[in-house]
């Protein structure tokens, strides 16, 4: 990949079931991107269904319309040439394939908000809160100048993005 003007760029947001962080992480991007990225998403082991707590934050809070979206496997992306792969899960983290055209990949986890215990308002404020984290990086990562870097520096960059958090909702 160069980082010259190419846009837009494929972005690969990987986890285990594809229901919940990757999907909007996959979605949030769609929303930012300002057409600088095709976002994606994909399972190691995917659940066949998108959670609809994951799609609720999407429509509600962001407004963005969520009706396509999918559980579906990384292997429907194997021939695939990707720019960047981000996982946001740790159990895709330590078991993501080899990418071809030899993608930046990095790290971004997220606690599963799906694993959240309690109420209905409880579990809807853990979307809420990993949905804001997920934001807040992909807003940072698409402001970034691309083009002012080498491949190595802006794999450091995308790195380092998993050390930013969304403050907490009060």
């Amino acid at each position: 990949m160069s980082t010259s003007e190419q846009v837009p760029y494929k972005i690969l947001f990987l986890c285990t079931g594809n229901s919940a962080r990757s999907i909007m992480a996959e979605y949030l991007m769609k929303r930012l991107s300002k057409n600088k990225f095709e976002a994606y998403s994909a399972g190691s082991h995917p659940t066949g269904k998108v959670n609809p707590l994951a799609m609720k934050t999407l429509q509600e809070i962001y407004k963005i319309e969520v009706n396509d979206a999918r559980s579906k496997s990384w292997d429907e992306f194997k021939d695939t040439k990707f720019d960047f792969v981000i996982t946001v899960c740790d159990n895709a983290r330590e078991s993501c394939p080899v990418w071809p055209g030899q993608p930046i990949i990095a790290h971004w986890g997220s606690e599963d908000p799906a694993a959240v215990e309690g109420s209905d308002e409880q579990k809807q404020r853990a979307f809420f809160r990993i949905s804001q984290e997920i934001y807040r990086r992909l807003d940072i990562f698409t402001n970034l100048p691309f083009h002012t870097f080498d491949k190595l520096k802006l794999a450091e960059i995308t790195k380092a993005i998993a050390q930013e958090k969304a403050s907490s909702p009060s």
